[in-house]
């Protein structure tokens, strides 16, 4: 299986304020993201982080090893370069495009305007925006401030939206 996910800030005490995330400190934060990604996500299982994985403040190949699954990374603008050399990663890199279950996947950091094969049903994963940012069709944040504080599977999203329309008649 493949899981998304995005801005974690691991060891990052700032999401606790400006994201307003329920935990009194960050080792609280820090456990309940592990232990919802480890729910989610399995040994075999790939994890694509889009961007803003940890502070500079902790271990990242440590916190790598604690993490089910094949990680791989899409840089944030607040990824240390610790975290984009830390040796737990599968890959590294800034940007991505992957065909999922006969989707092209368009994989950045950042949501964009456009992006390739838009008008061909491509679909734009991002981060960065923290669930603030209305989506354009086809556009999904997966940051855990927009899923629940855990990783998620295009199947899932693709049925979020599928039962937020409105039913046709």
């Amino acid at each position: 299986m493949i899981y998304f996910t995005s801005d974690t800030h691991f060891a990052d005490p700032r999401v606790l304020r400006i994201d307003r995330r329920p935990f009194p400190d960050m080792a609280f934060h820090d456990v309940a993201l592990i232990k919802n990604w480890n729910e989610i996500v399995g040994t075999e299982d790939d994890v694509w982080h889009l961007g803003d994985f940890m502070s500079s403040r902790g271990d990242c190949d440590q916190l790598l090893s604690m993490l089910n699954g094949r990680k791989h990374l899409i840089i944030g603008n607040n990824d240390p370069e610790a975290t984009v050399k830390a040796s737990g990663w599968k890959s590294v890199q800034h940007y991505s495009e992957m065909i999922l279950d006969d989707h092209l996947l368009i994989l950045c950091h950042y949501p964009f305007r456009t992006w390739n094969r838009m008008g061909r049903k491509s679909i734009n994963l991002h981060g960065h925006s923290h669930g603030r940012l209305k989506p354009l069709p086809r556009q999904y944040d997966v940051g855990v401030d927009a899923q629940g504080l855990r990783p998620v599977s295009l199947a899932t999203l693709l049925n979020s939206i599928e039962r937020a329309a409105p039913a046709k008649t």
